[in-house]
């Protein structure tokens, strides 16, 4: 079994983590099939979040009963110590457990640290000393709150976007937390499903002996590919290398990541959804996206006021109003039976 520990934690697991975001859009007797076969396949970490609607709770019914088997990522996005309480509790009900092992403040502005007037990390040392957590950590997808929560060595593990689509920045960060023996997870392994060839995603975190991937299941013959990687892991190759060169020549830096810095809208497009609507009807099931309210919200892109604050915010330097346009552009085609175009995707 291909193993990795994950920094100071210890903890020992199969390269393939469970991202437990899409089976909140899976019937809870569906997701539970799908987690308990997944442990009985090899897999041990799985990663959630409070704000996952009922990702927590799907997840408690399926493994509760082998939880000292297993080790759980959650995530609360909690701004001050009260909710964090609040947050925390909640997820110790649903996921049937008295403790988490890895518990994450869920994508901050800001690095939360001791005397910081927010009261995230005392409340974490705290509930850290009464055995409710077991390791501290931070999810982000800002590159300077990811460099100082290394620096700061405050944190166990640190969860950041890492696929081969990733530049010098990411790789900086997967080494700095190797200097500091900081588990590194990787989260949007396919970036939310626009690397379609999971072999080659496995083959390049695999180069990385301290990066543990999670990838985001929705459906079993997802998991199957997964779970056929633990005894056959896939490996560099040139076809796999040309494969990763080919689609980092085409889409490096041109898709939209989901991650809502860019939000709120002052025309009220829901720009971190309508920007990769192309992947999204790729990705997912595809009837909500088409409802009267989908087409309500991708045609707000036409409301657009070219304020470049979108532009602004965005952490990955994105042409976002170009994007919203070329999104409604497939969109449109899709409405209209036609397939959508890939130029720019």
């Amino acid at each position: 079994m291909n193993k990795i520990t994950l920094g100071k934690t210890g903890i020992a697991t199969d390269r393939n983590g469970f991202g437990a975001l899409p089976i909140q859009r899976i019937p809870k007797e569906d997701a539970v099939k799908l987690l308990r076969k997944a442990y009985d396949g090899g897999i041990t970490f799985f990663d959630t979040a409070r704000a996952y609607t009922d990702s927590e709770e799907k997840l408690g019914c399926a493994l509760s009963e082998i939880r000292n088997h297993i080790y759980i990522a959650t995530k609360t996005a909690a701004e001050n110590a009260d909710d964090f309480w609040q947050d925390l509790n909640t997820s110790l009900t649903l996921l049937k457990t008295d403790y988490i092992d890895i518990y994450q403040f869920h994508n901050p502005s800001f690095c939360p640290k001791p005397g910081d007037g927010s009261g995230l990390y005392e409340a974490a040392l705290k509930a850290k000393e009464q055995g409710k957590i077991r390791f501290i950590a931070i999810t982000n997808h800002r590159l300077a709150v990811a460099s100082e929560a290394i620096a700061c060595g405050l944190y166990d593990t640190l969860q950041f976007p890492f696929c081969y689509l990733s530049g010098e920045p990411e790789l900086e960060l997967v080494r700095g937390c190797q200097k500091q023996n900081m588990g590194f997870i990787a989260m949007k392994s396919l970036s939310g499903g626009l690397i379609t060839n999971s072999a080659a995603a496995y083959a390049f975190a695999a180069q990385y002996p301290d990066v543990l991937p999670i990838w985001g299941i929705q459906r079993e013959h997802e998991l199957d590919e997964f779970l056929s990687y633990i005894e056959h892991p896939p490996v560099m190759t040139p076809a796999i290398q040309e494969l990763i060169t080919r689609d980092r020549k085409q889409l490096c830096g041109s898709f939209c990541r989901g991650c809502g810095y860019c939000m709120p809208c002052p025309a009220g497009i829901e720009i971190n959804n309508c920007a990769r609507m192309s992947l999204l009807l790729r990705r997912s099931p595809s009837a909500s996206h088409l409802s009267p309210e989908g087409q309500e919200k991708m045609m707000k892109i036409k409301e657009c006021l070219h304020c470049g604050q979108c532009a602004d915010q965005c952490p990955y330097g994105l042409n976002t109003p170009e994007l919203l346009e070329r999104n409604l552009k497939d969109y449109e085609e899709v409405l209209a039976g036609k397939e959508m175009t890939t130029d720019n995707f």
